[in-house]
């Protein structure tokens, strides 16, 4: 028997094909690229304008400074130390550079968080060291924050500050820790008192590392010792002086074994 013929085996084939349309292959890539190319355009179109609006535009342009936490500097001052570039496009303003300078010029500033205030303002907010202690030089005070840091000099000293005294000439934890760690003791000392009696301490005295006193209100004093055990020593000392109003000296500097005298 003969097999099918070339004709016949192609008819076949075209009767069991699917029946599919042909697909405009180039067509579709034609489209996309449109489609692409106006994408691209539009993304152009609006990165320009943000462009233009930020930088060229009058719109977004620094045209007042906000200045908040201030106590003793004057908004005036802060403004002036900032010197922030008025007229200036908000979003070039290096407010690193602001901080930076406000530090360098106004030690008094501890903290200062420099913000973009949209549309045309910067914002300072401003955190001020306080004053734990006062140094006395000549008609003047030297103002020393919770750190140690020596900050400003004033001409009137500030209410229920103590003054301090540090020993000097030749003093030999004068030599040993310097002038600087014997400071730095008097404020962690300052930083422990009790609040009844840090409002009644008129001076902090430091003879050496461990010979640090207090001078009270009402001629009373307290022997504190070291800066060490400070939670410790202004428990007893508020227990002392419960239990003996009116005793003029307490001794803590060992406060297992803490003392009273004078009444």
């Amino acid at each position: 028997m003969a097999g099918p013929t070339t004709a016949q085996r192609g008819a076949g084939k075209q009767e069991n094909a699917p029946d599919r349309p042909p697909r405009p292959r180039s067509e579709g890539r034609r489209v996309s690229r449109r489609l692409l190319l106006l994408i691209a355009g539009v993304v152009l179109l609006l990165g320009s304008g943000v462009v233009w609006a930020l930088y060229g535009s009058s719109w977004l342009r620094v045209e007042q400074v906000r200045i908040t936490g201030v106590r003793v500097l004057t908004p005036v001052e802060v403004e002036r130390a900032a010197a922030v570039p008025m007229g200036a496009p908000l979003v070039s303003v290096d407010t690193g550079a602001i901080e930076k300078r406000l530090r360098q010029k106004l030690p008094r500033i501890d903290e200062v968080d420099v913000v973009r205030s949209w549309p045309h303002g910067i914002g300072l907010k401003v955190t001020e060291r306080k004053p734990v202690l006062l140094v006395k030089k000549g008609e003047k005070f030297i103002e020393v924050d919770d750190e140690g840091v020596q900050f400003a000099t004033v001409d009137k000293a500030p209410g229920r500050v103590p003054l301090l005294e540090v020993a000097t000439g030749r003093s030999a934890s004068l030599r040993r820790f310097g002038g600087d760690r014997l400071v730095r003791e008097a404020v962690r000392v300052a930083g422990d008192l009790p609040d009844g009696v840090a409002e009644d301490t008129r001076v902090v005295r430091v003879d050496s590392y461990d010979a640090i006193s207090l001078e009270l209100a009402g001629d009373r004093t307290v022997m504190w010792g070291s800066g060490g055990a400070g939670a410790v020593k202004a428990k007893v000392l508020t227990a002392l002086m419960k239990a003996a109003p009116k005793a003029g000296h307490f001794d803590v500097s060992a406060p297992t074994a803490p003392a009273v005298s004078g009444g």
